[in-house]
C-alpha cells in the first residue's frame, strides 16, 4: 500500500522511525526499481543546526517548507544526489533523509541504485507518478544512533539520536 499524505503529515522523528522497513519505489522507463529502507535520519527544522533550513529559507532549501510528502533531492559534494522526504506542517521545514536501503548502504549508493536524480526534486511521493514509498507490512525492531556526517552542526545536535536503523 502506497503511503499517503497523513503518513508524512506528522512530526519528523515519528516519520523517520516509521519509514524503516518500508519499500522505496522509483518508476523509470525501464520499469520499477524497489529497495527496502534500512536507515533514515531526521532533520527537524530551523532550530536543528544540522538541517538545511537552520539559517532560514533560501532558494536551495525552499522545498523543505513544502507540503508533507514532497521529495527533496540535493547534490552532496557535487557528486551524490541525496533523497529526503518532507514531513510535518507546511511552512515548518523538516525532512527525513533516506540514508540506506537493503543492498545499497549509503544515501548516495541508494539513489544511484534506484536511478534517483535532481529531476525528482519538488515532486510528490504522495501522488506523483515516479517516486513513492509503500508499506508491505514489514515490521522490524528499530534502534537509534547519532546522525552521520554533520560535523558542522552544534555538538548538541551532533549528539542527538536521530538516526533510525532497522535490525
Amino acid at each position: 500500500m502506497r503511503l499517503d499524505y497523513t503518513f508524512y503529515h506528522r512530526p519528523c522523528l515519528e516519520v523517520a522511525r516509521d519509514l524503516v522497513g518500508k519499500v522505496l519505489v522509483h518508476k523509470t522507463e525501464e520499469g520499477e526499481r524497489r529497495l527496502r529502507i534500512t536507515q533514515t535520519e531526521a532533520y527537524c527544522g530551523e532550530a536543528d543546526t544540522a538541517c538545511h533550513a537552520h539559517r532560514g529559507r533560501t532558494k536551495r532549501n525552499e522545498v523543505l517548507y513544502a507540503p508533507a510528502g514532497t521529495v527533496y533531492v540535493y547534490l552532496c559534494y557535487g557528486i551524490h544526489s541525496l533523497l529526503n522526504l518532507v514531513t510535518g506542517e507546511e511552512g515548518e521545514p523538516q525532512a527525513v533523509l533516506i540514508r540506506a536501503c537493503q543492498g545499497a548502504e549509503g544515501p548516495g549508493k541508494l539513489t544511484k541504485a534506484l536511478g534517483i536524480g535532481l529531476d525528482l526534486n519538488r515532486s510528490s511521493a504522495v501522488d506523483g507518478e515516479r517516486l513513492w514509498v509503500e508499506d508491505d507490512g514489514d515490521r522490524r525492531p528499530v534502534r537509534t544512533a547519532k546522525r552521520i556526517g554533520i560535523g558542522y552542526a552544534s555538538q548538541e545536535d551532533q549528539d542527538r539520536l536521530w538516526r533510525f536503523v532497522g535490525e
